[in-house]
């Protein structure tokens, strides 16, 4: 077990019988930052999984937050300007290296992966989690994809899960960075089981029982469904998604943009505000790798979303501004440039998916991928 003050704390088997066991349980512990990614939080999850990979002691892998009020509010993206802003870039950009090998990893891994997504979940939350085979969400889950509120653009493996999402679902979800809760994470396809959140000490319990069993997808569906209560009622997100179809299946901003004023509604009047907000030149890259990544595995999709935030660090890039104004001088809206959907040209678009040299792409890892969506 790993020190209390560390920020991954691990172990196998149950926490107050820490031996070999069938489940290797690790643990965010930076509650005081909603268990906000760093790089070396990446690098440790990395290296633990790869031991446990080959450990014939652990059969499976559990992950879960601190705190209470976050399984993991995203990667560390001040940090990550504050990099920037002192001329950092390599060293900013090795951090979403660090991140995007994680997420690869967990896609590829060929023991189960179990995600309690207790709390915030957002962002970098999302890409070691969703890529997992077991998303399970309880009634205080809130997810979002909120990047292009930042200026930034959804990454960690988004550009594959979202445009798998039912219909035109994960389209809406990555331009408006709508947050979903509880039910209606399940609902979405981003988790794959609901669970009570006062009933997840009895499901750890549950898993680890299962000795060498763990290892077999079925018998974990099993333990779940055995602390499982009735699913609750249906959301409201259910009945707006015709209307995210058919205003989110355009391939130009402009043209879903259209779509909503034309439908007029209260639904679509809210959304059109939401993006009013956001950084125009995020949400075109964004559409554009959303449609991009329908058509390619995750490890392109990835190999993908590396050369893009190359370019976002170091190009024309609406990131630093967004972060200083939200989250690092707090004064609310941002100042992005352009200021319009209609001033950002086809060419601001296709700088982000230029190649980078061979040498800084990112480097796959054999496998399947494991995450069911």
């Amino acid at each position: 077990m790993a020190s209390s003050d560390s920020e991954i704390l691990f172990h196998t088997g149950r926490q107050d019988d820490p031996v070999p066991g069938s489940i290797g349980v690790a643990v965010l512990n930076r509650p005081k930052a909603l268990n906000a990614l760093n790089q070396a939080m990446c690098e440790t999850l990395h290296r633990l999984y790869s031991d446990w990979e080959i450990s014939p002691d652990v059969h499976a892998v559990l992950l879960k937050g601190a705190g209470g009020k976050a399984f993991c509010a995203g990667g560390d993206v001040k940090g990550m300007v504050q990099l920037l802003l002192a001329g950092q870039q390599d060293k900013a950009i090795s951090f979403f290296r660090a991140e995007y090998t994680l997420n690869h990893m967990l896609g590829t891994m060929h023991m189960p992966h179990i995600a309690l997504l207790d709390g915030i979940v957002m962002g970098g939350g999302a890409g070691i989690s969703v890529h997992g085979q077991f998303r399970i969400a309880t009634e205080r889950t809130v997810f979002a994809m909120p990047e292009c509120g930042i200026g930034l653009f959804p990454d960690v493996g988004a550009s594959y899960f979202l445009p798998r999402l039912r219909g035109q679902l994960g389209t809406y979800l990555g331009l408006t960075g709508r947050r979903l809760k509880g039910i209606e994470v399940l609902e979405a396809g981003l988790a794959t089981h609901f669970v009570p959140s006062q009933k997840l000490s009895q499901l750890e319990d549950t898993l680890h029982s299962l000795g060498p069993s763990a290892r077999d997808s079925g018998s974990i569906g099993r333990a779940i469904a055995s602390v499982q209560e009735d699913t609750p009622a249906a959301s409201e997100l259910l009945g707006e998604l015709p209307a995210v179809d058919a205003c989110f299946g355009h391939d130009r901003l402009e043209d879903i943009c259209a779509a909503l004023r034309q439908r007029g509604d209260s639904w679509a009047e809210e959304t059109l505000q939401n993006l009013s907000k956001l950084s125009p030149l995020s949400q075109k890259v964004t559409l554009r790798e959303v449609r991009e990544g329908a058509g390619k595995p995750l490890e392109e999709c990835l190999k993908m979303e590396f050369r893009m935030v190359h370019h976002c660090c170091a190009g024309r890039t609406d990131f630093i501004e967004g972060v200083k104004a939200l989250l690092i001088e707090k004064r609310g809206q941002a100042k992005w440039d352009p200021a319009s959907i209609e001033q950002v040209t086809p060419e601001m678009v296709d700088a982000f998916f230029q190649r980078v040299p061979q040498e800084l792409e990112l480097p796959p890892r054999a496998g399947r991928v494991m995450a069911k969506l």
